[in-house]
């Protein structure tokens, strides 16, 4: 059902997009804009992961600089069935993380120090869990083109307003026309836009759950991400926020509503079917959740609850202090600014 809307989601764009050029310069501008689709599409096709990779100024990592981090995520593609993607981390203090890349052979996933420091190891691992979904869903692509045709639209757009008042460009609607392609048209592509990327969100919470083994953990981080993301701006996704959608939680201020005018569902909606996703694993039989889903990362000890203390434990009297690094040394360079922490 999810591939079939999006498929159709994929065909509304398509569609507005030839639409624009006929409205702005009639058959002719139709073809134009069906060429510039066609372009567009090839070049992000190629290019859009190296792209958004260094928007973030995203640092590649591996498991010299960065162990535990690219241990977890090679465990999950494990897991998966994936080929080991390409892993990145962001130096940004706002939780979150993005999948990108064309296919799962040339994937490639991030995650930001802030997500890494305010997550436990188990959230962290529901959270590539479900970038990892992301990838074999092959949604990076599908929100790619997307991303390329809306940013195309608003294109034509801008040409409207530049060549849509002159008497030779053929517009059959003359001014109503121009004014559409001008306003209405970058509108509509981004509600569809906004529309894919929401569709893509829910199948990627229940298949992250899924290749980790407990939706609890990515309920647990949604929930961090999202306030941790409330507090803390992201100033290369508020300078380019065509790219909000490839986040697991939306990095821009003010996109908390689930309507045709966010890029992601409420987070509150997002808990609440991996709660109902939790409860329904739970009427399961151990040994059917075992052969479904078995979680590849291990606690240390032995736990009744998820995050790796039994729910019956007496408080420790003094908490033990948190390990200078816990994820490996430091790839993006010391920092100037914030004050130390465990990636300094």
């Amino acid at each position: 059902m999810n591939t079939l809307r999006t498929t159709m989601l994929l065909a509304a764009m398509t569609a507005l997009f030839m639409g624009v050029g006929y409205l702005i310069g009639g058959s002719g501008g139709m073809v134009i804009a069906l060429l510039i689709a066609a372009g567009t599409n090839l070049f992000s096709y190629w290019n859009a992961d190296k792209m958004v990779l260094s928007m973030n100024r995203a640092v590649e990592v591996d498991e010299k600089n960065a162990p535990e981090y690219y241990a977890i995520v090679q465990a999950l593609a494990k897991q998966a069935g994936l080929p080991m993607p390409k892993t990145y981390l962001i130096d940004n203090p706002q939780p979150n993380a993005f999948a990108t890349g064309r296919n799962p052979e040339n994937a490639a996933v991030a995650a930001s120090t802030g997500l890494l420091e305010r997550l436990s190891h188990e959230e962290v691992a529901a959270v590539m869990a479900h970038e990892l979904a992301h990838v074999q869903h092959r949604d990076t692509l599908t929100m790619t083109i997307v991303a390329t045709l809306a940013g195309a639209i608003s294109m034509l757009g801008n040409f409207a307003f530049f060549f849509g008042g002159s008497r030779e460009n053929n517009n059959p609607f003359g001014f109503v026309g121009v004014l559409v392609a001008m306003i209405v048209a970058p509108l509509a592509a981004m509600i569809v836009q906004m529309a894919v990327s929401r569709t893509r969100e829910y199948e990627a919470d229940r298949r992250g759950a899924e290749i980790c083994g407990n939706p609890l953990w990515l309920a647990s981080a949604l929930n961090k991400i999202a306030r941790g993301a409330e507090q803390i701006p992201n100033e290369d996704a508020e300078r380019n926020p065509a790219m909000a959608h490839l986040f697991i939680i939306n990095p821009l201020h003010g996109e908390r509503m689930d309507n045709l005018f966010s890029t992601h569902p409420s987070t509150e909606n997002r808990i609440a079917a991996l709660q109902e996703m939790a409860r329904a694993m739970g009427g399961a039989s151990p040994a059917t959740r075992r052969q479904a889903s078995p979680p590849p990362i291990q606690p240390e000890e032995p736990s009744a609850g998820p995050w790796g203390k039994p729910a019956d434990a007496a408080p420790e009297a003094e908490p033990a202090p948190p390990k200078p690094n816990p994820w490996g040394r430091n790839p993006t360079g010391p920092r100037n600014v914030r004050p130390k922490g465990p990636w300094s």
